[in-house]
């Protein structure tokens, strides 16, 4: 029997559920989940194949949505970080009825840059690919280290990463694998583009994974979105600065009140 972990803290009457991104765990929300919960009813989930799920093989989007879902409120504020962003998105789209608002943090509808759209170039992920089969872990904590660069707190942020994920057991490589296909092929511009939810995305201006420029990109695609750009913040806002991020979050729900 496959268990996907899953953890619920809080008592509050809205239910937040908080996805990670790739290679790492809930661990990640360690920071922030103490305040959150304080706020809200809040379930902090290791992805099928990672962290303490890891009974699970490398999955598409779909069926990684679809599994996370069964375990899920009937209603809650999904938020998804990066990869999470992906996945959380997905219920939205299949699920509507179910997210009572999409957050995507860091994220992107569509990771890598295509022809005008900003994002990861082919080749970069082409090549954390290739390592990962050569040099497992120095190729996950480089990502890790791309992903807090510039912020004034990067080096204790990019440590405080690396100990997540060191804590419990790696991910097998085709599932890191199938989390790089997901961020090489998925793309979501258009059908997000006819959410009716509330839709919030936050960045961090410094973000070298998901660029700034998609920020006016999406806000004219999707105008029933909102985006926030945290100034001193990469790619992990809610490592960086967690009060800040907490606070957006604390908005959100006493405007979905």
């Amino acid at each position: 029997m496959k268990n996907l972990w899953w953890q619920t803290l809080g008592t509050g009457n809205c239910h937040l559920v908080l996805l990670h991104g790739w290679g790492l765990n809930a661990d990640v929300w360690h920071g922030v989940q103490e305040e959150l919960a304080s706020q809200f009813t809040l379930h902090l989930v290791d992805l099928p194949g990672f962290g303490r799920s890891h009974d699970f093989p490398a999955m598409s989007l779909d069926e990684m949505a679809t599994t996370v879902l069964q375990h899920a409120p009937q209603k809650a504020i999904w938020l998804g970080w990066s990869l999470g962003g992906l996945v959380a998105s997905q219920i939205a789209l299949t699920h509507p009825a179910r997210v009572q608002a999409l957050v995507t943090v860091a994220s992107s509808p569509c990771f890598c840059a295509h022809d005008e759209w900003p994002g990861i170039r082919q080749e970069v992920l082409a090549s954390f690919q290739q390592q990962l089969s050569e040099d497992f872990q120095r190729t996950v904590e480089r990502f890790l280290a791309l992903q807090t660069m510039g912020t004034e707190t990067a080096r204790q942020d990019a440590r405080t990463l690396k100990q997540k994920v060191l804590s419990l057991p790696m991910p097998e490589v085709e599932v890191l694998n199938g989390g790089l296909e997901i961020l090489k092929t998925a793309d979501l511009r258009e059908p997000l583009a006819a959410l009716t939810m509330p839709h919030l995305r936050i960045y961090g201006y410094l973000d070298g994974l998901v660029p700034r420029k998609v920020v006016p990109l999406l806000d004219e695609r999707w105008p029933q979105s909102e985006s926030i750009v945290m100034a001193k913040a990469a790619h992990a806002p809610f490592i960086s600065h967690p009060d800040a991020f907490c606070a957006v979050l604390t908005t959100l729900r006493q405007r979905l009140a």
